[in-house]
């Protein structure tokens, strides 16, 4: 039979455990790893925190004075009161404050937070544990003689509207202190509407002002609860409307794993301006689209005729937008009677197959390589190409449905190292790289061509991701290149050709795609190879955004 739960006054704090239990000599309470300090409503609690918790999962905002919605046991952890084997830790509770520090500590990076309304600090505790096996803190008495409702699980979300989301708002003394508050009450509607959770959307947002601010990560918050409340304690900033600087910053700084992007999910920036932006936004939309985030534009109260001179480019709107097809612009009169708006931009938010720009260069590319393994390369010079291909390989996005490598190594005969579908992870494909053993013989790249086109890109002809052959020789082949080469461009294959040593300019521009300059390489030296992994990585990039025009 299980133990019935009661609720348990202790130190005045409520807390939900599994009686019978006593609070005779103040015993700390059990508590999570993730009781945060707002879930303790009280002057000063004794608790005990587990062991065992990950130090990566902890959320701690400021140091020494930490803000409420920080979890006790990991700001207990940063300040050096309790290890990670857990232990009784007394909690102050304290008044809110503004600009809590990032400090990193005892293996705990704390963040900034701007203000928040209530705080607390952390000191040593009393020993003696009070056996409860709580897993929660409840924040109010339960009604007397009623028995608690089990609420539903809400946590999943939305699972129909994956996406990272982050929302830059204007705080520029263009917008003024109160349309901003009604700006972010508008921002609450939409992050309430769109079923944040675990597995549904992930929202953070940011300030655009004089210069931007990260108000709070995807990773800080998975309820819509504690994201409406972590809107609700933003503070206007002022300054000029440098939209352009703020999202080139988000897309820069914001979206990535640390932070808590998620594989595979669309990158989405949702871009207020009130009026118009006081400085240049295209190049940061050209930056959002290089970083495979998905911009919109939400402009309220536009620019009436007279005030046009003052605006840098009247279509800042068109240029800043992942595409300028319409879906990624959305205009609302006013800040007044805001609510029927709402539902259309998160129907837009979650509709995951308009995300053009989540497409990159970096996840979206099938890159086979070609590899010389002739008499002439050596085995030290062969370690060197293999080092070149490498290089380039483990900057791409590679998984199931990222990006994808093969290698094929040829003499007069082919080998197939590896196809597209035989590794899915970055380490993998690396480490059998590495592996690659030097066959020695003569060199027919032409026939190598051709087998690498119809083995090796044949099984990829329907998929979505563009195709790239990276070649790379160290002398003249023994047979035609130029018809094989040119089946290959016909197949939408682009090839890239390096030569090193004797290799023929000729060949290689026969075997090069258009324009040949850029897609044909040569150095005297294996060691110069190093250099030329540079722009073949821009290359590929560049080829890549050019046919999604």
């Amino acid at each position: 039979m299980s133990p019935a739960w009661i609720s348990v006054l202790c130190l005045g704090g409520y807390f939900l455990l599994p009686g019978p239990v006593s609070c005779e000599g103040a015993a700390p309470i059990a508590i999570t790893c993730f009781t945060r300090g707002l879930d303790i409503r009280k002057e000063k609690a004794d608790v005990l925190c587990p062991g065992g918790c990950l130090l990566r999962d902890f959320y701690v905002f400021g140091n020494i004075v930490y803000a409420s919605l920080s979890s006790i046991c990991g700001a207990a952890i940063h300040r050096g009161v309790i290890t990670s084997s857990g232990g009784a830790v007394r909690v102050y509770g304290l008044p809110g404050r503004e600009n809590y520090s990032s400090v990193a500590s005892n293996g705990i990076q704390s963040q900034t937070l701007t203000r928040w309304s209530s705080s607390f600090t952390v000191s040593k505790g009393k020993s003696e544990a009070l056996e409860a096996t709580g897993r929660a803190v409840s924040t109010a008495r339960p009604p007397a003689g009623k028995r608690q409702k089990k609420t539903p699980d809400k946590k999943a979300g939305n699972k129909d509207c994956k996406a990272d989301i982050a929302f830059l708002i204007d705080g520029s003394f263009n917008i003024g202190q109160r349309r901003f508050n009604l700006q972010k009450n508008f921002v609450g509607k939409v992050a309430l509407m769109l079923g944040i959770g675990t597995e549904g959307p992930h929202v953070g947002l940011v300030q655009a002002s004089e210069h931007p601010k990260i108000e709070f990560f995807l990773k800080n918050f998975t309820s819509a609860k504690d994201v409406l409340f972590a809107i609700k304690e933003v503070g206007f900033r002022g300054g000029n409307s440098n939209t352009g600087k703020a999202l080139k910053h988000t897309a820069q700084k914001f979206f990535s794993a640390d932070n808590g992007v998620r594989k595979g999910i669309p990158k989405v920036v949702v871009v207020f301006i009130d009026g118009w932006p006081s400085d240049d936004i295209e190049e940061a939309g050209i930056v959002a689209r290089e970083f495979g985030v998905n911009v919109f534009i939400v402009s309220v109260a536009k620019p009436i005729p007279e005030e046009l001179g003052m605006v840098q480019d009247v279509g800042f709107v068109d240029k800043a937008v992942c595409r300028n097809n319409g879906f990624f612009s959305y205009h609302i009169p006013s800040w007044f009677g805001t609510t029927k708006y709402v539902k259309p931009l998160v129907q837009k938010l979650c509709t995951h197959e308009q995300m053009m720009c989540s497409k990159t260069c970096y996840n979206s590319v099938n890159i086979a390589f070609l590899i010389d393994g002739s008499s002439s390369v050596g085995d030290s010079n062969f370690r060197l190409m293999l080092e070149f291909v490498s290089n380039i390989a483990k900057t791409f996005e590679i998984s199931d449905i990222g990006a994808k490598v093969a290698a094929v190594q040829f003499t007069y005969d082919q080998r197939t190292e590896f196809s597209f579908t035989d590794y899915t992870t970055k380490e993998n494909v690396l480490a059998v790289i590495r592996n690659i053993r030097y066959m020695s013989g003569g060199t027919a790249t032409g026939d190598a061509i051709s087998f690498t086109v119809r083995n090796v890109f044949g099984p990829m002809r329907d998929g979505p991701n563009k195709n790239f052959l990276v070649i790379v020789t160290d002398g003249q082949s023994y047979d035609d290149v130029l018809a094989p080469a040119a089946a290959a461009h016909k197949a939408g294959i682009t090839v890239y050709s390096i030569g090193v040593a004797w290799a023929p300019l000729d060949d290689l521009k026969d075997m090069a795609s258009e324009p040949k300059e850029t897609h044909a390489f040569f150095t005297r030296e294996f060691s110069g190879l190093e250099q030329i992994a540079t722009d073949i990585i821009r290359g590929i990039c560049r080829d890549f955004l050019e046919s999604q025009q």
